[in-house]
């Protein structure tokens, strides 16, 4: 089978684009590892900034069904020490330009915007191969293959298109998240919801360990437990044994306020860990005939709250220049590449400056510049 757009990857990157071309009458493909859109959760909460994200929503077409999954009131941002004291409290007055959504809703937004069978769901790539002339074959892991004139790798920090354009590899940032939710906080956990207040809070000492939270949907609370520590580190937690998992880190946080560890022993659910990678800054390749990258795949960075946003800007703005340039492919992945690399350099450059363990001090500066 021979297509004209295959796209590699139903993240928000991926989905974009698709809605995008759609938009534009230009048919797409899009090739999902995961079986189903519920195979597994889809994160937490994301802040979709009015620069990048939401620019991608507008181009799609959907700013009123992305108004209807906005939480409101989750930009409020707390500041806490270890001990529990608030050292910063902003409230959300509704013209911080970044409001939050859950991740899951704004993927089911975009496959919701798509035409049915956009997407094919339980195709894991293993394997790509130039044809020439600008076309690739994508191979799959049931042994199905497809023929494409245009291939786009949507499919993050793993990516198999990407060794396509680009011999970069992933490495180790040396942090690492631990994830944990509380289920109907301010009931049954409220000195934990206190803590956390009404969107979302960070907590630390000097050192190299923190701990986040969001608030989600019905009094969920979503909690990255942040530490500096070697992949081996971690590797001798058995994470199958989730009461030992949460107990040895807790011990990372003695002396904490009660109500913070709580975040990490009380835990509803499994901890999960969460190894953070990144490719180098201001990672680009040669313009390769029929191929090109976007989201992670492209630009890989530590979670900072752009990663997201940057996916979605990147879908919107290849859809765009393939749509502006009808017949001429190469042209369109030009210009896209030309916008991109620069940005998502810009971002990575910024992230590489930003202490990877901030004191207090400089965490409240932060904030209360951004207020």
């Amino acid at each position: 089978m021979t297509t004209d757009v295959t796209i590699i990857g139903a993240g928000l990157g991926g989905l974009t684009l698709a809605r995008v071309l759609h938009v534009h009458g230009i048919p797409a493909t899009v090739y999902e590892a995961e079986s189903s859109p519920t195979a597994r959760t889809q994160g937490g909460m994301l802040d979709i900034h009015d620069y990048n994200g939401q620019l991608a929503v507008r181009a799609a077409g959907l700013m009123d069904e992305f108004r209807s999954i906005i939480l409101e009131g989750r930009e409020a941002m707390r500041v806490l020490d270890w001990e529990g004291n608030v050292r910063l409290d902003q409230a959300d007055d509704g013209t911080g330009g970044r409001p939050e959504v859950q991740r899951g809703e704004l993927r089911q937004m975009l496959l919701d915007s798509l035409p049915a069978g956009t997407v094919r769901w339980g195709h894991k790539v293993s394997g790509v191969r130039g044809l020439g002339g600008g076309r690739h074959e994508v191979a799959f892991a049931d042994g199905g293959t497809v023929v494409t004139r245009l291939l786009v790798g949507a499919d993050g920090a793993w990516s198999r298109v990407r060794p396509v354009v680009s011999d970069a590899v992933p490495a180790y940032t040396g942090m690492s998240f631990v994830e944990t939710y509380l289920f109907d906080a301010d009931t049954r956990h409220p000195a934990a919801a206190k803590a956390v207040g009404g969107g979302a809070m960070f907590a630390l000492d000097p050192g190299t360990r923190q701990i986040a939270a969001h608030r989600e949907k019905d009094g969920t609370l979503h909690t990255y437990v942040m530490l500096s520590k070697p992949q081996d580190w971690f590797a001798d937690i058995d994470f199958t044994d989730s009461a030992a998992a949460a107990a040895r880190i807790a011990q990372e946080f003695e002396g904490w306020a009660p109500e913070l560890t709580a975040l990490i022993t009380d835990g509803d659910t499994a901890p999960v860990l969460r190894p953070h990678f990144t490719l180098p800054v201001g990672h680009r390749w040669e313009r390769t005939p029929g191929v090109t990258l976007v989201g992670d795949a492209a630009h890989l960075i530590p979670p900072n709250g752009e990663g997201a946003n940057l996916a979605m800007l990147d879908g919107a703005e290849l859809g765009e220049a393939l749509a502006a340039h009808p017949g001429d492919v190469e042209t369109a992945l030009t210009e896209y590449e030309r916008a991109m690399f620069p940005r998502s350099a810009a971002v990575g450059e910024a992230e590489a400056e930003t202490p990877d363990n901030p004191s207090l001090e400089d965490l409240v500066s932060f904030f209360a510049r951004e207020e």
